[in-house]
């Protein structure tokens, strides 16, 4: 478990506080609880971006898909 010490705005703050009692019901840690869960979701929204722009990269730089081996569905599927 790590510590953080950081400055945020106080309305901010505030409502942070308010919606986390209301989520967490003020149980032991709630506070803890609610910045870990944003700290996630942030964390995922971010890494999710991230391989959203690979892949569209991926994509815009083409796949080397080998050469055809057959002309035809037919030629492929001989009976």
């Amino acid at each position: 478990m790590g510590t953080i010490t950081i400055n945020i705005d106080n309305d901010v703050e505030k409502q942070f506080r308010a919606l986390a009692q209301k989520i967490y019901y003020n149980k032991k840690g709630y506070f803890g609880n609610a910045v870990n869960s944003a700290m996630q979701n942030w964390i995922d929204e971010v890494t999710q971006k991230q391989i959203s722009e690979w892949e569209i990269t991926l994509l815009e730089k083409g796949f080397n898909m080998g050469e055809l081996k057959f002309r035809s569905r037919e030629e492929l599927h001989e009976r």
